[in-house]
C-alpha cells in the first residue's frame, strides 16, 4: 500500500486508542493528520467521521484510521462518503481481508473491545497487505450509489 498522510478520527471512546495509533505512527516514520476528537470530553462519532470521509474523498490523506466505542457508528458515517470504503476490523485477518479484496481506504476499530497489542497486528497486516485487484474490482465499482 502506497501510504500518504494517514488521516485519524475518533469519538470520546476511541480518544486512548487513538493516542496509541499516533505513537505507533510515529514509531513507523509515518506521518498523520488528526481530524479530531482531541479529548476524552463527550462528543458525537459522526463530526469527525465526516471530517476524515471528506479529506479521503479529496485525496488529502491516504488512508484514514478511526476508532470509536464499538466501531459501527464511525463506520456506518464514513461509508455515507462515496469515495469511502471504511471496514471494521477486531483481527488482523479481517484487516487482511478488507484491504486484498476490498481495497479499503480507511481502517476502523472498535475502541472499547480490543486492547493496543491486537490494534498493533491489526494495522501491521493492514498496511502490510496489497488489494488483489482482479475479480474485485468489478465489485468494488459497484459499491457507490450510481444515480
Amino acid at each position: 500500500m502506497e501510504v500518504k498522510t494517514i488521516g485519524l478520527a475518533s469519538d470520546h471512546a476511541g480518544y486512548a486508542l487513538k493516542q496509541f495509533v499516533k505513537q505507533y505512527l510515529e514509531e513507523k516514520g509515518m506521518q498523520y493528520k488528526d481530524y479530531g476528537t482531541l479529548s476524552e470530553e463527550s462528543c458525537d462519532y459522526s463530526d469527525y467521521g465526516h471530517a476524515l470521509g471528506d479529506a479521503v474523498e479529496k485525496g488529502e490523506v491516504y488512508p484514514g484510521i478511526a476508532i470509536c466505542g464499538s466501531g459501527e457508528g464511525i463506520s456506518m458515517t464514513l461509508n455515507k462518503h462515496q469515495g469511502v470504503r471504511a471496514g471494521l476490523v477486531w483481527i488482523p485477518e479481517i484487516a487482511h481481508l478488507i484491504r486484498q479484496h476490498n481495497d479499503a481506504n480507511v481502517l476502523v476499530m472498535p475502541g472499547r473491545f480490543i486492547d493496543t497489542d491486537m490494534a498493533r497486528k491489526i494495522m501491521d497486516e493492514f498496511f502490510s497487505t496489497e488489494f488483489e485487484g482482479g475479480r474485485h474490482v468489478r465489485r468494488i465499482n459497484k459499491i457507490p450509489l450510481q444515480h
